[in-house]
């Protein structure tokens, strides 16, 4: 649903500005590039806090403790 939502908001900024529209069209790749790498960078912080909590909880769960 929302990929046909921004195709209308894209044809309706195209009919009420086409400049603005086009500009839009252009640089969308360009801040996709621009963002890959921050994307990258909080994939990597993500499994590192996931594995600092998987070695801090191993005692636990070698005790038998469940989590809820």
């Amino acid at each position: 649903m929302r990929p046909l939502f921004v195709l209308v908001a894209w044809f309706l900024l195209l009919i009420l500005c086409w400049p603005v529209a086009l500009l839009a069209l252009v640089l969308w790749p360009l801040a996709w590039l621009i963002s890959l790498p921050f994307r990258l960078v909080g994939i990597t912080f993500d499994a590192i806090f996931a594995l600092l909590r998987a070695i801090l909880m191993l005692p636990a769960r070698l005790l038998g403790h469940r989590q809820a």
